[in-house]
């Protein structure tokens, strides 16, 4: 199997599959807060439409499936009273995205990223737990990731910069590459309004090596996309990407869908992120296997 690094061998950008999540609830599963997608996991039915989920991002193109770690954590479980299927519930979404990946096209397959998310609320940087709590709780999600054999770990929605750096920390001492994404605000500063420049330096610094690129998501096309010149100045030639959500979030479903979701017109941006230099492009919430089909299509005829 290839790595992540290279598979950004040649011209083309690295894409990214979609949302799980919301895509979840499109095909009937329940994602109610606290267990968001990860009530996927405690059912035949729920396992079943992963599985299909992340097989169709892999015929769509996706040269990488997320697993639905998204909300596995010990602490995102203990509020469910789930905390002592933790091993089972991140096993299983491993090897259901493995499954799929090897299924999808044998000798090629698409990488298995480990999500690591907020260990609180996504939009909710003033929740976000001490520091020790973080660079202990991360280390213990990602060791755990690690052994079950991701392919890289994908640190994503990170509102602040002290957990996003607690959390590339510990894919560095563990020796897992990283891509580290944040979540901006409509100025293109992080939710917590830290500056974007002093975020990423930050994570690259705790990162080092294993930082192999640095996204923004969960926010909209178009702030994600009046954000790239900056997020482009700030990583110093290292690889970077966005992907954008479609909807908006909801407190009691976690999510609410737009009413239109045009697959062609998300590739028509994701195709002028590309131009401005992104590396790596997929969906966040309210985005489908038809969106990263779409940017497919349009990579390969540009």
């Amino acid at each position: 199997m290839t790595t992540l690094r290279e598979r950004w061998i040649g011209p083309k950008p690295l894409l990214l599959d979609g949302a799980t999540g919301t895509e979840l609830a499109r095909r009937g599963i329940d994602t109610g807060l606290p267990l968001w997608s990860a009530h996927a996991l405690a059912s035949e039915h729920g396992r079943t439409v992963l599985a299909a989920i992340h097989a169709d991002y892999a015929r769509a193109g996706a040269a990488v499936l997320t697993a639905n770690t998204f909300r596995t954590t010990p602490r995102s479980l203990a509020r469910a009273g789930r905390e002592n299927d933790w091993t089972l519930l991140n096993r299983r979404a491993v090897g259901i995205a493995r499954a799929a990946a090897t299924a999808a096209r044998p000798g090629a397959a698409p990488l298995v990223a480990g999500s690591i998310a907020p260990l609180e609320d996504c939009y909710r940087p003033d929740l976000v737990p001490p520091q020790a709590d973080c660079r202990r709780e991360h280390l213990r999600q990602a060791d755990l990731l690690a052994r079950l054999g991701v392919d890289l770990i994908l640190i994503e929605t990170m509102n602040t910069t002290r957990e996003a750096v607690a959390a590339v920390a510990a894919a560095r001492a563990l020796g897992v590459d990283a891509l580290v994404s944040l979540c901006p605000d409509a100025s293109g500063a992080l939710l917590s309004g830290e500056p974007l420049a002093e975020a990423v330096s930050r994570v690259l610094d705790a990162g080092g090596d294993r930082v192999a690129g640095v996204l923004l998501n969960c926010a909209g096309p178009d702030i994600l996309e009046a954000a790239v010149p900056a997020l482009r100045a700030a990583v110093g030639g290292l690889p970077f990407g966005v992907y954008a959500h479609l909807g908006e979030p909801d407190p009691v479903t976690g999510w609410r869908l737009p009413r239109e979701h045009d697959p062609e017109s998300y590739a028509a941006w994701a195709g002028r992120c590309v131009r401005e230099g992104a590396r790596l492009i997929g969906g966040c919430c309210g985005t489908t296997p038809a969106h990263i089909a779409a940017i497919a299509r349009r990579l390969s005829s540009a």
